[in-house]
């Protein structure tokens, strides 16, 4: 069937400061913008089924806001809000724009601002609208790059990772002008640290910049989607936490996907077909009692102090600091628990959606949260040519850690809120909705 596509890319930077968020306990209000944040959308449309990707420069969608921007964009094109997925690139140097219960403890860390979510919701709402109208005969096609260079696992630089960059080049069937670019990226954009008050994407909106000044064109929209990396990082491979790394990361990611669509095989007849499923239940993670969250969190301070006396190597401190902040959540989540807020926080994510947007021979599936790598692999080691990719339309109020990652507990076990079974559970109902689609 005959392609249409439309792109277009709405900018969503703050006018003012705001505090920008991913680390606790510091007071990091932004003082300047080193680059721009970004709200890019993809439209497709086979004549029968129509699909929507819109990618933001931000940390977090939450559900409420991917509730309004779909219903909004649904009322405005007619494209059902399952059809479209709202995804988040995660970047540590941008607005708050989710509310997290482990957070609610840590007095530097303030409430979202409703007035930047909602100018985040307008522009979201319109880079959908104009994509669509912009919808143009079109011809597509993939190509994979691997982002070797860029980042680990964040626990062990040999262990569990997934170097595939899914690349999906979109140009005019006619001109071959470009329309649109989209990846997903299974590493953490943290090269910036807590010493950083810049706006920026980190090294995705850099690639972005790379991309468009030496491949793809300045108008072409660039959609970055974070694949599962729960466990994937820069802290391995960076030399410092500066924009000069950000930069150089930023460059080896757009190289490789330059390299990769440079000889793709375009496909102008493409089939497309959509199917969503909603989990109403999860298993929930058991908290410790109030006294063992608090030994924990002694245990965590003083295994830091260690090390940092020791002058041990500066990933090892680091990945103690990310302990230290668990053990801290960890605390305020057994509080919530014995109190009752966290059935509140339970049930803020349910139900939990997975959708599945297949393109021709290509799937895209979208999962809530932030999850480790492992399942997104299992998917992809059963059905060729999936990718998995997460933070889309919602999160969890933490991670979906492996069983290994619960049983040892450390910063993405401690805060995370549902079980490790939660990640086994989106792979068994991936896998249903793909042997149906087949």
């Amino acid at each position: 069937m005959t392609l249409k596509a439309g792109a277009a890319q709405i900018e969503i930077t703050p006018n003012d400061s705001q505090f920008l968020f991913g680390y606790p306990h510091v007071k990091r209000y932004s003082t300047g913008v080193h680059d721009r944040l970004w709200s890019s959308a993809l439209y497709l449309s086979d004549g029968n089924e129509q699909l929507l990707f819109v990618a933001n420069d931000i940390i977090f969608i939450s559900k409420e806001v991917a509730r309004q921007a779909r219903k909004a964009i649904s009322r405005h094109t007619g494209i059902k809000p399952e059809n479209i997925m709202i995804t988040a690139t995660h970047t540590h140097s941008g607005p708050i724009t989710a509310n997290y219960i482990s957070n609610q403890s840590d007095p530097v860390i303030p409430k979202a601002d409703e007035k930047y979510v909602n100018f985040m919701i307008d522009s979201i709402i319109r880079a959908a609208v104009d994509a669509f109208n912009d919808a143009q005969d079109a011809i597509l096609g993939l190509g994979i790059a691997d982002d070797t260079g860029i980042g680990t696992n964040r626990r062990n630089p040999d262990g569990t990772a997934d170097h595939q960059v899914p690349a999906l080049l979109v140009k005019n069937a006619l001109t071959h002008n470009n329309i649109a670019c989209m990846l997903i990226c299974s590493i953490h954009p943290t090269v910036l640290h807590e010493d950083s008050t810049l706006i920026s994407g980190d090294f995705p909106g850099l690639s972005r910049i790379y991309l468009q000044e030496n491949a793809l064109g300045q108008d072409c929209p660039i959609l970055h989607h974070t694949g599962p990396s729960g466990n994937q990082s820069p802290r391995y491979v960076t030399k410092e936490n500066t924009f000069k790394e950000a930069n150089r990361l930023g460059q080896i990611l757009g190289q490789a996907v330059e390299k990769a669509i440079s000889n793709i095989r375009f496909i102008e007849n493409i089939e497309l077909s959509v199917k969503s499923k909603l989990i109403d239940e999860l298993p929930q993670k058991n908290f410790p009692t109030i006294e063992t969250a608090q030994q924990k969190l002694k245990n965590a301070v003083e295994k830091l102090e260690q090390l940092r006396n020791s002058n041990a190597p500066q990933q090892e401190i680091r990945t103690a600091e990310c302990d230290w902040f668990g053990a801290e959540e960890i605390l305020t989540l057994a509080k919530a628990s014995k109190d009752g807020s966290l059935a509140k926080a339970y049930q803020s994510c349910l139900p939990a959606e997975i959708q599945v947007f297949k393109v021709g021979n290509w799937t895209f599936i979208g999962w809530q949260g932030e999850i480790f790598t492992e399942y997104a692999l299992a998917v992809k080691q059963k059905v060729k040519d999936t990718f998995v990719i997460s933070l889309a339309n919602g999160e969890m109020q933490g991670y979906i850690v492996t069983q290994e990652a619960a049983d040892k507990g450390g910063y993405e076990a401690s805060n995370a809120l549902f079980s490790h079974q939660a990640g086994e559970i989106f792979i068994e109902k991936t896998i249903k909705i793909l042997d149906e689609l087949k």
